[in-house]
């Protein structure tokens, strides 16, 4: 499905070159949820945002089923079946979440498409479905919102950066159950979660650590994980959510 070849990726600060990403190869097969982890500042959001054509590689060449998509920006990406959810979903004022979902769907959706996309993450349809996407509703309202767009557009590749960013514990919960369902459905499609929480890595199908620009480890959950938990290797990889 998507073939990385030695992807680097580096900035100017004040100057001086840093190198974020530095040579990466990296393959998605089909029908994987994957999570991609390690500590801050390892490079894992750029990974995401280059991927999904937010930002381009300063070197190396990005295959997505076949074609080279290196050259290709965000909208071409999306249209090609590339999703992206960002770690604080974006607000529409005057937009309601109906009409979010139509333009998400790029097709003719009917009120109960939308209502059973909106069941599929955990909201009362008749409580959002005219609801403006704003700042009334809340970050896990929001994220959750998100998500059901992803599932309108029906992606090949769905990327979410960090999806528990600045929801409380009890919408952390509820996304979980979310995911959990996405992991046991996944159809033709693939996930890729950035993320610390142990909660999001335990329910992977394979586990990348990324560290330094460079992929320190890369396997199946049940290889992986329990190198992770309780070691003091690589900080912050798995900060718990009881």
């Amino acid at each position: 499905m998507l073939e990385l070849k030695n992807i680097s990726f580096s900035v100017n600060d004040g100057g001086k070159t840093v190198e974020i990403l530095s040579d990466l190869n990296l393959k998605i097969d089909s029908q994987k949820f994957i999570v991609i982890t390690g500590p801050n500042g390892g490079g894992k959001s750029t990974l995401a945002k280059i991927i999904a054509g937010i930002e381009k590689p300063s070197s190396g060449q990005i295959i997505f089923n076949g074609e080279d998509i290196t050259d290709k920006n965000i909208t071409d990406r999306a249209n090609l079946g590339i999703g992206f959810a960002f770690q604080q979903p974006v607000k529409f004022k005057g937009l309601e979440v109906f009409d979010l979902l139509r333009i998400a769907s790029k097709k003719k959706l009917t009120i109960v498409d939308a209502c059973e996309y909106l069941s599929e993450v955990g909201l009362c349809a008749k409580d959002y479905i005219n609801r403006e996407v704003n700042s009334s509703l809340s970050g896990g309202e929001l994220k959750r919102i998100e998500i059901a767009t992803i599932l309108a557009r029906k992606s090949k590749l769905t990327i979410f950066d960090e999806p528990e960013a600045g929801i409380d514990i009890w919408s952390f919960q509820n996304l979980i159950k979310i995911f959990e369902k996405m992991q046991k459905e996944i159809r033709n499609s693939s996930i890729i979660i950035i993320s610390h929480q142990e909660r999001l890595i335990s329910i992977a199908d394979e586990i990348i650590v990324l560290a330094n620009g460079r992929i320190q480890k890369q396997g199946s959950g049940k290889e992986v994980l329990p190198t992770l938990i309780g070691t003091n290797s690589i900080s912050n990889v798995c900060d718990k959510l009881k």
